[in-house]
């Protein structure tokens, strides 16, 4: 799955638009890797670093997701590193 649409379906971002955005700026680093295009994939296990509401977010993917669903559906689909609990 491409990482911007990984963004918009996780509710990381509000808009898909938005969502391109992020992983064009250079800003995400997945894997360790910096990402500067939209349509790079991500995988189960990845590891997704990011700027989230002012504060940095490492993430690991648990699942990809079929649709947008609902908030609680999102949260599913990845596990906050730097905050387990």
């Amino acid at each position: 799955m491409r990482i911007d649409k990984f963004l918009w379906f996780a509710r990381l971002a509000r808009t898909r638009s938005a969502a391109q955005a992020m992983a064009e700026s250079g800003t995400i680093r997945l894997d360790g890797r910096r990402v500067e295009r939209a349509h790079l994939p991500v995988r189960v296990g990845a590891v997704i670093a990011l700027m989230h509401a002012g504060a940095v977010r490492v993430l690991r993917v648990e699942a990809l997701p079929r649709r947008r669903g609902p908030a609680l559906e999102a949260a599913a689909l990845v596990t906050d590193l730097a905050n387990p609990g």
